[in-house]
């Protein structure tokens, strides 16, 4: 159902993939938008237990187009070190292939909330903003059906000089 990346060399294991999923903050979201058009939101996000959380607005192009498929893609950008001298870029990223739903569970939604709230903040500010805009937010989850993470082939080439050294 998915494609074998073409690349192999350059995959990474699932673990490295996962590992980024864990530390990153931010990811670009992609969904079947309006007419046909992929429409692709950067998010900030959480991932636990194999799922990736997001949130959003009851309200709008990225709520449209997951209540009319629930078919999406997440990208996180790991490495991105741009090389001029030899013309290339040193990056390492993730793609996530998944469904997505809406958590419904008022318990888990305001855990989910919780959650994605403070990983990126305090927990005063977490608790303020809870206070001020819970009632509006969507939390969703993506369950993961492929996932990929890929490197660029020099960073491949260093691992490998890298572990001969160390031997």
């Amino acid at each position: 159902m998915f494609r074998k990346m073409r690349r192999f060399r350059q995959q990474l294991p699932d673990e490295e993939a996962i590992k980024i999923l864990e530390n990153g903050k931010t990811g670009v979201l992609a969904v079947n938008g309006d007419d046909g058009y992929p429409y692709t939101v950067p998010i900030n996000y959480l991932y636990r237990d194999g799922k990736i959380i997001i949130h959003g607005a009851k309200a709008g192009h990225k709520y449209d187009a997951m209540l009319k498929s629930d078919k999406v893609s997440f990208c996180v950008i790991d490495k991105d070190e741009v090389v001029p001298d030899k013309v290339t870029n040193y990056f390492r990223s993730v793609v996530a292939f998944g469904r997505v739903k809406i958590i419904e569970d008022e318990d888990l939604r305001k855990e989910a909330a919780l959650a994605i709230g403070r990983k990126f903040s305090p927990e005063e500010a977490v608790q303020e903003d809870m206070r001020r805009s819970y009632a509006n937010v969507v939390m969703y989850e993506i369950s993961i059906e492929h996932l990929t993470g890929k490197e660029a082939i020099e960073l491949v080439a260093m691992k490998a000089t890298q572990g001969t050294k160390e031997e």
